[in-house]
């Protein structure tokens, strides 16, 4: 044998054992603290990865080797690792388990430059992934590598989520995605279309921030066979809980940087005081389970946890965070989706009708409220009945529900209107303005308000937010030789959001909404028949008013939506409770007999 091939064998045979050689057997977690190293431009920690600085995170990363799971779902606050622990198991895939990929981020633009500043990063700097990283071979949306590929897909781009078939699926920040990507369907439904072929082993990984209960993420934890929490132990009793906002106890009158200095945590068993110091130690030693106990994983498995298990948050963080940004509904909102990892539902936005039987006003049906300044009327017309609601407003927009029912005919319309309502005192009031609904029979709405134009006005919904709430048009009806009709169009979800705000308001505030005593369920649950969503309309996301449930009757609340119409109409914004007048005193002055008028016949005319 030549001397040259003989100087070349031991290294071919190292090579060829070095291909046969089975994979080390590790979990996820296992391997990335091994081989894993974390960039310095992305990471808040670089360097060497270690899971005992997120603990939590072991759970997680391990259950993607566990084969009873097929989906992980990791419902999660920001800046916990949620997305490194993604990043894990593609890396422990391309050095382990090598299968065709497909990582989906919420658009385009984001997976490229994630794929330049973050994985391809994570590739170069450990061994263990540079050996079998082809970076002359990839491109940033398609990684290259020794027995697979990685697409990286923005959810906006149907083609990258397309025609490819994997075996492992990766969904970063699922809330963020578009509701359809182009023209076809859902992103999610296109890529887990491509995991076909991989009936039995494939995995997929969908992690996101919480928006709405309605959006993706939410959607996919209560859809989960297993709902898993971290708990931990406190270090004083030893009982396990989960870290909880409410247990964080901190003096509200304190400024926020006093706040971040001073707040701790109250273990809800034994009441001890757990502080910053305490915390890697209870996480260390926590562990996933049900409120029941059970550790068990199932096909699919949800994962939930708050930013309260951060090793970089303290609780006092948590304590300022809330204190600064529960006075604005956009930065509370931040603080239930991205802190406490909570869908946001707050009564702003979403009503209950047990919180409408709670505003109760003190008063009896049909009794007009101390100071009130005007009552307004709200009519929703239907095919066979009429819903009203009769509002008595006073200062600062306060307004109390004296009167709400149903009537069949346009003459008890005009009667539970025309009558009057009186105050404890016996002081009566007239219903000032009453606005009718003309969406469903315009001609006969029109008719009404033509004839009782002294106290009613016909409205409609405007399809679109209007820029002044509402706006008066005039129309013609020349069939009937009448002309100049009034028709305001009303913007109906700004006067819900009035609603709602309004509701959540303290009893000693101004401007609260009330029900009278004893007010009936039907008439709450209709007034809170709805909640707000978010829709996507073009590029654009807005919020908007839609029924809970696909047939909930909603007269209620409209009526309510045209009362308050009717009140902002006349201008009781500006208007002040004038206190009535006491009856003065006739002013009588005893005659004198040095003076007589010629009328009673003294001696002179003057």
């Amino acid at each position: 044998m030549p001397e040259k091939a003989k100087s070349k064998w031991p290294d071919w045979l190292a090579s060829a054992f070095q291909v046969l050689r089975p994979p080390e057997k590790l979990t996820v977690s296992e391997w990335a603290d091994r081989y894993r190293v974390l960039d310095s431009k992305s990471a808040a920690e670089p360097g060497q990865w270690s899971t005992d600085r997120t603990p939590y995170l072991r759970g997680i990363m391990d259950s993607f080797t566990d084969p009873r799971v097929e989906e992980i779902i990791f419902l999660k606050p920001t800046q916990v690792g949620g997305t490194e622990c993604l990043n894990n198991m593609l890396g422990y895939v391309v050095a382990q388990d090598p299968n065709p990929a497909l990582v989906v981020y919420p658009h385009i633009e984001l997976a490229k430059f994630t794929s330049e500043n973050r994985l391809q990063p994570m590739m170069e700097l450990s061994p263990a992934l540079q050996e079998r990283f082809h970076s002359n071979q990839s491109k940033d949306l398609e990684l290259q590598f020794d027995g697979m590929y990685a697409v990286i897909a923005g959810a906006n781009s149907p083609a990258s989520l397309s025609s490819r078939p994997i075996r492992f699926l990766f969904m970063d920040e699922v809330d963020k995605y578009p509701r359809t990507s182009g023209k076809e369907a859902d992103p999610r439904s296109l890529a887990r279309e491509r995991t076909k072929t991989f009936p039995f082993n494939k995995k997929i990984m969908q992690t996101s921030t919480p928006t709405l209960r309605n959006g993706p993420i939410w959607q996919a934890w209560e859809g989960a066979d297993v709902k898993l929490q971290y708990y931990v132990p406190c270090p004083h009793c030893g009982q396990f809980h989960t870290f909880k906002f409410k247990q964080i106890r901190f003096d509200k009158a304190l400024e926020p940087e006093d706040i971040k200095a001073t707040a701790y945590y109250e273990c809800e068993s034994c009441n001890g005081i757990i502080r910053d110091a305490h915390k890697p130690t209870m996480l260390r030693a926590g562990e996933w389970r049900t409120p029941e106990g059970s550790t068990m994983r199932k096909r699919k498995t949800g994962f939930w946890m708050n930013a309260i298990y951060s090793p970089w948050v303290r609780f006092g963080d948590v304590a300022s965070e809330f204190i600064t940004s529960k006075r604005v509904p956009e930065e509370l909102m931040n603080f239930i989706n991205s802190w406490l990892a909570e869908p946001w539902e707050n009564t702003q936005i979403k009503l209950n009708s047990d919180k409408v039987l709670d505003k109760t006003s003190g008063y009896d049906e049909g009794i007009v409220p101390d100071r009130t300044i005007l009552l307004t009327g709200g009519v929703d017309v239907q095919k066979d009945r009429f819903y009203y609601s009769i509002r008595a407003w006073s200062e600062g927009m306060t307004s109390h529900n004296i009167r709400h029912g149903v009537v069949e005919t346009w003459p008890q319309v005009e009667d539970v209107m025309n009558i009057s309502y009186c105050s404890r005192d016996g002081t009566e009031y007239f219903v000032n303005l009453c606005a009718v609904d003309s969406g469903y029979n315009a001609d006969d709405t029109y008719d009404f308000c033509v004839k009782n134009s002294e106290w009613a006005v016909s409205i409609k919904g405007a399809n679109n937010p209007l820029p002044a709430k509402y706006k008066l048009t005039k129309i013609d009806r020349e069939e009937k030789g009448m002309y100049g009709i009034s028709l305001y169009l009303v913007d109906g979800g700004y006067y819900k959001d009035f609603i709602s705000n309004r509701l959540v308001r303290k009893p000693d505030e101004t401007g609260g909404w009330f029900v009278y005593e004893d007010c009936d369920l039907e008439y709450a649950e209709q007034v809170t028949a709805e909640e707000k969503v978010k829709e996507k309309r073009g590029r654009v996301e807005v919020e908007v008013w839609r029924p809970k449930t696909a047939h909930a009757d909603n007269h209620y609340l409209d009526c309510e939506v045209y009362a308050a119409f009717a009140a902002d109409c006349l201008g009781i914004r500006y208007m002040r409770y004038e206190e009535p007048e006491e009856a003065s005193k006739p002013q009588t002055e005893k005659p004198t007999e040095s003076k007589k008028s010629w009328l009673q016949g003294g001696d002179s005319w003057l």
